[in-house]
């Protein structure tokens, strides 16, 4: 054994909390709100199976964004957990303005003035955060509101520059509701004003994973990572997918973006509702094909904001994205906001372990197989190579190395039935493939012989309690040691 193997070891390590919060592959994330805001709560999310924390920047200031990251990451210090923070840019959305007593009931036929001018919202005029809504719009265009309740349809445009409409799904219309224009391609950037200030302050904070909203096109991702690489961050990029345009250049996102996010929300509101359950489950296999982290999220437990049982639908939604592949399933205000957070965690992480253990499988011949395309195809056929080796030998463990995280995001994407590690000296990695399914990391940087590296990696994971004698180990792993080339070694190896 190496001499510094135990430097390795967590200081804290409460071995069994460790090893029951990594019993499920599918990871949880969690958005950070007002119900669950201080350190006891934000634990006792993650003992309950929250493997990564979403600040959304739509809300709250910077000082209470600074606030939060410290608790996440004491908990990272002073616990045996690995959680990722992940800063959602808030992107352009576009909001209707105050509305005159929070409430305003429009009706079918009823004509209504959007103006670009603050003011409060009544019948003769409502204000609309879209300065370009006049010039993008075009008459006929539908224009939803509040998440797809209220729905109405462009009839004019003034030489004033207002958007006079028509209401044709009416309702109550309250302050800063939410507007998606399904028919109209919007001239807004990806990144706004607001968006570059908060951006500065993610940067500043090294958030381990960047949600960039409204994704529209391959170049939207890469002003993003320009701006990342000119600060020399780390962060890597996730693309929300939420809008019609998004799918029409999907190959191009998944490529240049480090992980997809399938924002069920929006582009249920901007499609046909019908369309999003195959859209989904294609992304996941694109994703995966690709072993690009993807996160199901959008309305998953939302009847347990304010209940302690969820609907027998949104068992099956959550139990389908498992089965599809998802690497992670997300909550939004069931966390944020809801009245049992803890509980939602706890429900959803029950669902995940039970479709987990029962006897579904991943066709990996079929579907996930390495991409002769790939420049990483020969690492890439290796990774495969020890994901069919581990379940052909039945391996207690598969163990990568990896210095980029290419290594751990591969294995993982081929879906194996041995637990899997992945160990690294790069540390903002550990936490950041906290996002990726069924990975656990372990920081690691010693550099001697890969006898040496493995005889540690084993021993280390027998001190945590994931391996006993005589357990079976799949190792991947790269030589000369000295040169990090991509992974070009497999072995066996029986614990001892």
């Amino acid at each position: 054994m190496s001499k510094n193997i135990g430097k390795y070891l967590h200081r804290h390590m409460d071995k069994q909390a460790g090893i029951e919060h990594t019993i499920k592959r599918t990871k949880i994330v969690a958005t950070v709100g007002p119900a669950c805001d201080t350190y006891d709560k934000l634990l006792d999310l993650v003992k309950a199976g929250v493997n990564v924390f979403r600040l959304n920047f739509s809300h709250g200031s910077h000082e209470d964004k600074a606030r939060i990251i410290d608790l996440i990451r004491q908990i990272n210090k002073t616990e045996p957990y690995n959680i990722a923070i992940l800063a959602d840019l808030q992107g352009p959305k576009l909001r209707v303005g105050e509305i005159e007593n929070d409430a305003l009931e429009i009706n079918p036929g009823d004509v209504l003035t959007f103006t670009n001018t603050k003011c409060i919202g009544t019948k003769e005029k409502i204000y609309v955060s879209y300065p370009n809504l006049h010039s993008d719009v075009k008459v006929g265009n539908l224009i939803m509101i509040d998440d797809g309740k209220l729905e109405v349809k462009v009839t004019e445009i003034t030489p004033e520059n207002d958007v006079k409409v028509e209401v044709i799904m009416g309702g109550i219309l309250s302050s800063k509701k939410g507007i998606n224009l399904p028919d109209t391609k919007i001239s807004l950037p990806a990144l706004t004003e607001k968006d570059l200030i908060d951006l500065d302050f993610i940067i500043d904070q090294n958030a381990d994973w960047i949600a960039l909203s409204f994704v529209r096109q391959v170049e939207d991702i890469r002003g993003l990572k320009k701006i990342l690489k000119d600060r020399n961050s780390k962060s890597k990029v996730i693309a929300k997918i939420e809008k019609p345009e998004a799918l029409l250049h999907i190959r191009d996102i998944i490529i240049e973006s480090d992980g997809i996010m399938i924002a069920r929300g929006d582009l249920g509101v901007e499609l046909p509702v019908e369309k999003v359950p195959l859209i989904q489950k294609d992304l996941i296999l694109k994703c995966m094909h690709r072993a690009k982290p993807v996160i199901v999220a959008t309305q998953m437990m939302e009847s347990m904001i304010d209940r302690i049982k969820p609907n027998r639908s949104e068992i099956s939604d959550v139990a389908n994205a498992v089965l599809e592949g998802a690497d992670a399933v997300m909550l939004s205000g069931e966390t944020a906001t809801g009245q049992h957070p803890t509980l939602v965690v706890e429900t959803m992480s029950k669902i995940i372990l039970e479709i987990e253990k029962s006897a579904y499988d991943y066709d990996r011949d079929d579907i996930l197989r390495p991409q002769p395309h790939s420049p990483s195809f020969l690492s890439d056929a290796l990774c495969y190579s020890a994901c069919k080796l581990a379940q052909d030998v039945q391996a207690d463990a598969l163990i990568g190395m990896t210095q980029s995280g290419y290594t751990g995001f591969m294995l993982s994407s081929f879906r194996p039935k041995s637990l899997l590690f992945i160990f690294s000296k790069e540390k903002t990695l550990i936490n950041q493939l906290s996002l990726s399914w069924g990975v656990r990391a372990v920081f690691y940087d010693e550099e001697d012989s890969l006898d040496d590296i493995i005889f540690d990696q084993i021993n280390i994971l027998k001190e945590r309690g994931f391996l006993k004698e005589g357990d079976l180990v799949v190792n991947t792993g790269s030589t000369p040691i000295d040169q990090h080339l991509p992974t070009n070694v497999l072995k066996i190896t029986k614990v001892s």
